[in-house]
């Protein structure tokens, strides 16, 4: 199946280690990606998290390109509520001058940090979040073509007429409704927030409007894969992402922990993390085709968008090869006696 994959890289940052090491292998990950002819790599605005350190996203991204020479670099994403369009489009249409036809926007309403976060930002949210939709319009028209604008008082200098493609990332309807109505290309979270998946897709293809970006929806499924020689090898490393979302959970987050054989989830929060982790592929590379033939059956998504949080980033770099194997060999379940 050549179904385009992608890489999410939120340049985690792991026990015994360091934010300088994580940006070093943001680089040493996109240019493995580039090798192997995955399509994109995104990174992702979060404030105020150990692990995470891809806040300054488009600093990140502009650091990465520098480093590769043709695989597409985005943000997946900016949370659009904590800027403003004019800012945003600027910072892009930067990028996309220095690397032309490489740099892709993924816009989320989310704060990307909690209450502190929203606090340190300056922001009042409720009416940020309220002015998402417009917000949005307002950015792609900054990024537009000079003839194409509704507005022509304040240009983006750069960015206008760069054109960056634009995409509504989100793990609700209300993203899906979005995309859908602006005909634009959207991202569903179900690497860590399944639950609405499904008819968030369905949504967003039943109601989506052809516009001058897009002609017919294009639906990304964000998934985790954990790929490896043996099942019980991939699943030795799942166990990292497994006591990230405990540490969720509880409230208890640190760096990115070190795998650990043989890992007990506590019964009273059992249920929520196998909820979380339902948009997961784990295993050998049979194993992991088996399960993205079953998402490709239930939600035929155009693109994965794959999450590895590994600790190990040696075992990372093989993943991603196994799971280009994996795409060889998915089948629709149909197909499959």
């Amino acid at each position: 199946m050549d179904i385009p994959f992608s890489i999410l890289d939120l340049a985690h940052v792991v026990e015994g280690s360091h934010a300088g090491e994580s940006f070093d292998k943001c680089v040493a990950t996109a240019q493995h990606a580039e090798e192997l002819g995955y399509k994109r790599v995104w990174y992702a605005e979060h404030h105020n998290i150990a692990s995470v350190a891809s806040s300054a996203t488009s600093v990140l991204i502009a650091h990465v390109a520098a480093h590769t020479k043709s695989i597409r670099l985005g943000a997946g994403g900016i949370m659009l509520p904590n800027h403003s369009p004019l800012v945003i489009a600027e910072q892009f249409g930067t990028l996309a001058t220095l690397h032309p036809g490489r740099i892709d926007l993924g816009l989320g309403r989310a704060p990307g940090g909690d209450m502190g976060v929203i606090r340190a930002l300056r922001k009042d949210y409720e009416r940020a979040g309220n002015r998402f939709p417009a917000d949005v319009e307002e950015l792609i028209d900054f990024m537009a073509k000079p003839e194409d604008r509704a507005q022509s008082g304040v240009k983006a200098i750069p960015g206008e007429g760069t054109e960056v493609p634009v995409y509504i990332l989100g793990s609700s309807l209300f993203g899906a409704q979005l995309a859908a109505g602006l005909g634009l290309p959207y991202a569903f979270a179900s690497h860590f927030a399944p639950q609405h998946l499904m008819q968030a897709a369905d949504i967003y293809r039943a109601q989506f409007e052809p516009s001058r970006h897009l002609d017919k929806p294009y639906f990304m499924m964000a998934c985790n894969i954990f790929a490896a020689e043996t099942e019980d090898e991939a699943r030795f490393h799942f166990s990292t992402l497994i006591q990230a979302f405990v540490g969720i959970i509880t409230n208890q987050r640190g760096l990115t922990p070190r795998p650990v054989e043989n890992l007990e989830i506590p019964e009273t929060i059992q249920p929520h993390v196998e909820a979380m982790l339902q948009g997961s592929a784990v295993g050998n590379v049979d194993q992991v085709a088996a399960r993205l033939s079953r998402f490709q059956d239930l939600l035929s998504p155009d693109e994965y968008i794959i999450s590895m949080p590994f600790h190990d980033h040696a075992a990372r770099l093989r993943s991603m090869e196994l799971a280009l194997e994996a795409r060889t060999k998915m089948t629709p379940l149909e197909k499959v006696a």
